[in-house]
């Protein structure tokens, strides 16, 4: 830092990940199992990504129903998620919990139905949560709200707006749990769903057996999914503009890499080669150069990825690998400033280093012409003008704040498409159709594919090398690689390492706004690295009382 801003940045992830050494050998089908196991967080994405790189290998179709079943756990697990970062995990950067027990309940009541119609912007409801925070505040153990730095001069909320987006905090653990049993039901647990298979899932469907899936469960479903737009569209995408508004400067921080990479997703047919949501490639941040990628076969994407390990604790020397030939070997050297620094790799796309996450799929369902995409996009952007009394345009998305409403915008959409996947599927069953699994026949010799996916954090491709009917060589390329990469081959920065660039520090012992930025992007280290004890090898035993 110099200052007060940053003036250079690195992006280390401080554990290794050995799930692609372990899958080695294995049977393909059972990869996603382990793959799953790549995180406790972003569980689904895994398993459904490594099912198609399997399924693509094999040129194999999916039936509608799968799809459908498969378009509505990711649907939802993207909802539950998106919902879960803005109140749970980034929330409390701009939000001062303390603050907020200052704040009169009526004036924080009508503040907030100034903002939205939702139905419980009450007094009474106000004063309930300060009553919570307060009991938080008093016990000495203020548990969620421990770590925060209350009192810093980077927040910037009255207390009526701390209380109010700390009052639905509170009520978004309950609406998101909602969206989360969607996932439990149809894929039998959350975390870690069961019923994926290589060729499509394991939910018989059959109206008259309780055993599987019902019309009952199926009704269930809708219902929780309606229950949880009223909250969408009345208080996150409100409180997003508004928090947008009071922080207006921070459309100014954390631009970055504008080189945007998403993937269309939500097949609408078995071969994978219509979806409902669009996507691809913008250069530059430009949406006039926008390239779509097209299916899951598109060769445009397949022959772009390719990894660099010159600043990570790999072996390498053989220069930026396409996955297919990917190597994970470690080769831990500690720390080097212009050497290697971190467990991640560095993906590129063409060469070049890119952003991937809701800004970037966001950015490309708009430049593709995606109509609901649009609309919320202008919506959420004409609501952030009108409480500035300024107009505000696409081009303050690509920033830290901007990240927050794209994934709001995001979350919308996601949930309007969701809708539109249950009744497609009602559609299917109802003429008749119930088949839910196609069975994968293995070839002799060596076979390779990729699956996709536009998962909650962005972009994720697994790669898989099958030869003789046994996994040879995979690799996930996950989102968190994409943007938390060290420099890469030419020594360019990744996405965090550029967007923290010229971010402001007010206090270098409290460097709130370095957290700002970089939970904007809600990391997933987990996902791009895997922790491994080769020292101490300790054991765990949890008991259930």
């Amino acid at each position: 830092m110099d200052g007060g801003k940053v003036t250079n940045a690195w992006a280390s992830g401080q554990m290794w990940r050995g799930i692609e050494l372990i899958l080695q050998g294995k049977d393909p089908r059972d990869a996603w199992i382990f793959a799953q196991r790549i995180c406790g967080v972003c569980t689904t994405v895994h398993a459904i990504t490594s099912v198609r790189a399997v399924e693509n290998a094999l040129k194999l179709e999916v039936p509608l129903n799968a799809q459908y079943i498969r378009n509505m756990i990711q649907g939802a697990h993207n909802v539950h998620d998106h919902i879960v970062h803005f109140y749970h995990l980034s929330a409390l950067d701009f939000v001062d919990i303390v603050s907020a027990l200052k704040a009169d309940p009526a004036a924080t009541a009508k503040l907030a139905q100034s903002i939205s119609g939702w139905p419980k912007n009450s007094t009474q409801e106000f004063a309930t949560a300060q009553k919570k925070l307060q009991a938080f505040i008093n016990s000495g153990q203020l548990g969620i709200f421990g770590s925060g730095y209350w009192g810093h001069p980077a927040m910037k909320l009255t207390p009526e707006a701390n209380l109010m987006a700390a009052s639905h905090y509170l009520q978004a653990l309950d609406y998101q749990r909602r969206m989360n049993k969607v996932v439990a039901i149809l894929g039998s647990k959350t975390p870690h769903i069961q019923n994926m298979a290589v060729g499509g899932v394991t939910n018989p469907i059959n109206m008259d057996s309780q055993s599987t899936l019902t019309l009952e469960k199926l009704m269930y479903i809708k219902q929780l999914i309606d229950e949880v737009g009223d909250f969408i569209t009345q208080v996150y995408i409100p409180d997003v503009a508004a928090i947008g508004a009071f922080y207006a400067d921070w459309t100014q921080y954390g631009r970055g890499v504008v080189n945007y990479l998403s993937i269309p997703d939500m097949p609408l047919d078995t071969k994978g080669t219509t979806f409902a949501l669009p996507a691809g490639y913008i250069d530059g941040g430009d949406l006039a150069k926008f390239t779509p990628i097209k299916d899951f076969h598109d060769p445009y994407f397949e022959k772009g990825v390719k990894e660099s390990v010159k600043h990570s604790w790999y072996q390498g020397g053989k220069g930026p690998l396409h996955p297919y030939d990917g190597e994970t070997i470690p080769n831990f050297t500690d720390w080097q400033d212009d050497g290697k620094y971190s467990w991640i790799k560095s993906p590129t796309f063409y060469d070049k280093r890119a952003q991937v996450g809701p800004l970037a799929n966001v950015l490309g369902m708009y430049a593709s012409g995606h109509q609901r995409t649009q609309f919320w996009v202008n919506a959420v952007l004409d609501a952030v003008s009108g409480h500035l009394g300024s107009k505000v345009g696409v081009d303050a998305l690509h920033s830290t704040i901007g990240r927050h409403a794209a994934r709001a915008v995001r979350c919308v959409v996601l949930h309007e498409e969701l809708q539109n996947q249950w009744k497609l599927l009602m559609e299917n069953i109802a003429k008749g159709d119930t088949k839910t699994f196609n069975k994968p026949v293995f070839p002799k010799g060596e076979i390779r594919g990729f699956g996709f996916h536009e998962a909650p954090r962005g972009m994720l491709s697994h790669w898989v090398v099958i030869e003789n009917g046994k996994i040879k060589n995979y690799q996930a390329v996950v989102p968190t690689t994409w943007n938390a990469g060290p420099r890469d081959e030419d020594g360019n920065i990744s996405a965090y390492e550029a967007a923290l660039i010229d971010n402001p520090v007010a206090e270098a012992d409290q460097p709130l706004e370095i957290i700002r930025t970089l939970h904007s992007f809600d990391p997933c280290l987990a996902c791009a690295v895997h922790l491994t004890d080769t020292e101490t090898k300790s054991h765990y035993q949890v008991k259930v009382v």
